[in-house]
């Protein structure tokens, strides 16, 4: 049970309106913490690495401690690659064991966002238990070593939408709804929560086939995360406030011990604000005792 793909658990959160957490980690620290979190929320997970993490601490050691916290843990748990660009290493991420994969051909023509996408989920699909997300349109912002400017970004198309997951068969589906990767310049961004709603509604409206994703979690207050879920967001992706959880509390324990040399005193640190964080989003997305 606890090892398991994007789509499976998904499905679920979509038909039960509620989204699962997918959270961005850079460390064996941040994993535990998201996976301990969870198991104390009774959540369904999704770790979720972006492609420089990856290649840094190496894709196949990233899957074997996955596949061994997942194993011992009551919670299905989903590893997923964010965001990558390159058709190859969404591959090679398969290959070494993770259960998603994003290919992001976002800012490539339509016809060639296609191509590439189709060609990770055949890939995919030909191993069996790996889903696929795709993207269209541009999520604004920066994501690892995509990098979108404001003005670049395009929101997706519902009548693209329906073509698109027909011509791919990408099992989850991640519109450009005017959401942002980072941290939003205003507490009123400009979220097109109908256009969300209505892609639900041509994708899923006879019964759900097609879990939607929203990213750029990071800043977006209740209220927003709450109604973007109503409007059929099943994944929630959440980056950048890990990432700051952990600086700030790395930073925060030197700044009050600089005499102490235990760096196991700032993992328990880290973990704690980590942990905090992921269960705060647990709350707020509905997805605590739906394990």
């Amino acid at each position: 049970m606890s090892i398991v793909s994007a789509r499976e658990m998904m499905l679920e959160a979509a038909e039960g309106k509620y989204a699962v957490g997918a959270f961005n980690i850079t460390n064996l620290i941040q994993m535990e913490a998201v996976v301990e979190a969870a198991i104390e929320k009774n959540a369904p997970l999704i770790i979720q690495t972006s492609v420089t993490p990856s290649k840094f601490l190496g894709k196949e050691v990233l899957v074997s401690i996955y596949r061994t916290l997942a194993e011992s843990a009551p919670i299905p748990i989903c590893l997923h690659l964010d965001h990558s660009t390159s058709v190859e290493y969404c591959i090679e991420c398969a290959d070494a064991g993770y259960t998603n994969l994003m290919i992001d051909a976002s800012k490539q023509d339509y016809e060639e966002n296609i191509r590439q996408t189709k060609q990770v989920v055949d890939h995919c699909h030909a191993l069996g238990a790996i889903s696929v997300e795709g993207e269209l349109g541009t999520v604004s912002g920066v994501e690892d070593q995509v990098i979108v400017a404001e003005d670049e970004a395009q929101l997706c198309s519902p009548q693209q939408a329906v073509d698109f997951v027909e011509r791919t068969g990408v099992d989850i589906f991640a519109p450009a709804i005017g959401t942002a990767h980072g941290v939003y310049k205003t507490k009123n961004p400009k979220v097109d929560f109908e256009r969300l709603g209505k892609i639900n509604q041509m994708l899923n409206g006879n019964g759900v086939k097609t879990p939607l994703v929203v990213h750029g979690g990071t800043g977006l207050s209740k209220e927003y995360a709450i109604k973007l879920v109503e409007m059929g967001g099943a994944k929630f992706n959440v980056s950048t406030e890990l990432k700051y959880a952990l600086i700030n509390a790395t930073y925060g324990y030197i700044s009050e011990n600089r005499e102490q040399y235990n760096p196991g005193k700032i993992d328990i640190v880290v973990k704690d604000a980590i942990r905090n964080v992921v269960g705060r989003w647990i709350d707020i997305l509905g997805s605590a005792d739906k394990a």
